[in-house]
């Protein structure tokens, strides 16, 4: 797929590997919709548009049907079709599973899981009728091998993987491709809170011995997105974390 002139939504955009994502495709020509559940900086905005591409804002809960709906209907408002989705939002909540409540698990499954699937029906209907269309979904080097702390985490990121070969095998029917990267230890917030230690300990298990950059993750996503006979794969980009 030639990215220039094209439409791509990338959810959970407002920071890190969303927005980084977000950057990546306008770089190529892409035209982008940024979303976050609160809202997305117009700083970022401005990064987007300085690429001569347009940009559009659309806030909402992917976790929440509702808003799903009517995100869809923003977008369809807004451009004439949405060629690439990526499905980006997630979030943890991490404690040890004899620790870990009910409400723990459901958050988590919710937002990174159920808010995939939800995101991903909706657009898969769209990009039927057109008969073209990629999706590319965040997973997890976690779901492939589990981490302790994570139980709630590791499981949404599991069932990414079996959602995008499922995807991938019914959107072929249409010309639709679907794909998953699994991040490794990507500098981000959420490992600036690490102690040295953790830190440590985690670099030995990077053959690369050091952490991945959300650049990295965004470049593996333009990837897929412009390969056209790429389809049902997981792609970890971890450093060599899964070897």
């Amino acid at each position: 797929m030639n990215l220039k002139g094209k439409t791509v939504f990338v959810t959970g955009s407002s920071r890190g590997i969303g927005a980084a994502c977000a950057e990546a495709f306008a770089k190529k020509g892409a035209n982008v919709i940024v979303n976050g559940r609160h809202g997305v900086s117009d700083e970022l905005v401005k990064k987007i548009e300085a690429n001569d591409v347009v940009c559009k804002t659309i806030i909402g809960d992917v976790s929440v049907a509702e808003d799903v709906k009517r995100m869809t209907k923003e977008a369809y408002e807004a451009f004439e079709t949405i060629d690439v989705l990526v499905n980006n939002a997630g979030i943890t909540n991490d404690k040890l599973l004899i620790g870990m409540k009910d409400e723990d698990f459901d958050a988590v499954v919710n937002v990174n899981l159920r808010g995939t699937f939800l995101m991903t029906r909706a657009f898969l209907k769209k990009m039927y009728k057109k008969k073209s269309g990629a999706i590319i979904n965040l997973a997890s080097v976690v779901g492939l091998h589990g981490n302790i702390g994570q139980a709630n985490y590791a499981a949404s990121k599991a069932g990414i993987v079996g959602l995008t070969k499922t995807c991938a095998k019914e959107g072929a029917l249409r010309n639709i491709r679907c794909n998953a990267i699994a991040p490794g230890m990507i500098e981000s917030d959420m490992t600036s809170v690490l102690s040295d230690k953790v830190k440590e300990e985690t670099l030995r298990d990077i053959p690369l011995e050091r952490f991945g950059k959300v650049e990295e993750v965004a470049e593996t996503a333009v990837f897929l997105a412009e390969n056209d006979y790429i389809t049902g794969q997981v792609i970890p980009v971890d450093g060599g974390m899964t070897i």
